[in-house]
């Protein structure tokens, strides 16, 4: 299944509302349209839409701020229709890439501590729990290994 990360354009907001996630995890990931709205307010922000096979498979939000050196993760969600197929996987792993490139040293986001799933998933792709909080989330890490190493 081909994944990209695209830009939400006028044309395209109102697919990328649409996608939801399972009942069960609707405490954990805000509505993609409140998301698009609260980003207009952060000038660090970057989101982009996730396709999976020319179809709107789910949302990423970020903020980056290379002079702080802060790449974190705000908001991702994949659709349920999409999820277990290796969408968010290829979502996060375009993101990485990109922060990466950008000369990033970590990665850094937070997760509800009642979703283990999404702890486990972020495992998965090398982040690991900080020791800390952000706003009563776990705060997890991924150091990036320098370029050319």
């Amino acid at each position: 299944m081909a994944v990209e990360l695209r830009k939400i354009t006028r044309e395209t907001v109102r697919a990328i509302c649409d996608p939801k996630v399972a009942d069960e995890q609707r405490g954990f990931v805000a509505p993609n349209a409140l998301s698009i709205a609260e980003a207009h307010f952060v000038p660090t922000h970057w989101m982009r839409a996730i396709y999976a096979d020319e179809e709107p498979a789910g949302f990423i939000l970020t903020h980056e701020d290379p002079a702080e050196e802060t790449y974190y993760l705000w908001r991702f969600m994949v659709d349920e229709r999409y999820q277990r197929r290796g969408v968010g996987r290829r979502a996060m792993e375009l993101l990485l890439e990109r922060w990466r490139a950008r000369g990033a040293a970590a990665a850094t986001l937070s997760v509800i501590p009642t979703n283990p799933g999404a702890i486990t998933f972020y495992e998965s792709l090398g982040f690991r729990l900080a020791g800390e909080e952000h706003r009563g989330e776990l705060v997890m890490r991924l150091e990036f290994e320098p370029l050319g190493s």
